[in-house]
């Protein structure tokens, strides 16, 4: 894939990923099991966590416009997606009342971190 079709493509999924991350608060109330973690945290992680997806969206969609620029953010996208879904994929493992994450919020960061790990613009030599 040649370099703007990369970055056309990028540019796209930093605009879908954002807007993704911006609606974490309704995807947890419509299907609680795959995006609410439900050890006693409450309604306050999901506020905490719906509030700290949005500010990352918005920062997402407005990267889109120079991904160049803006490396640093899409480097941090993609290895705390990675980290965020592997802890969270070794205890959903571990509590058969958070396997519904196995399909929700687990396999979601590990697209995002992988469609903008590939898709990632290279430093210049």
């Amino acid at each position: 894939m040649d370099i703007q079709t990369k970055e056309k493509f990028l540019k796209i999924a930093l605009i879908a990923f954002g807007a993704v991350f911006l609606i974490v608060y309704p995807l947890g109330m419509v299907w609680p099991s795959g995006w609410v973690w439900h050890g006693g945290q409450g309604m306050y992680y999901l506020q905490m966590i719906a509030g700290f997806y949005a500010v990352l969206g918005l920062f997402l969609i407005k990267a889109a416009k120079n991904p160049a620029e803006n490396r640093s953010l899409i480097s941090f996208t993609v290895w705390s997606s990675l980290v965020h879904a592997g802890i969270m994929g070794v205890q959903a493992l571990g509590d058969a009342h958070e396997h519904g994450h196995l399909v929700g919020d687990v396999p979601a960061l590990l697209l995002v971190a992988v469609v903008l790990g590939f898709l990632s613009p290279r430093k210049a030599d």
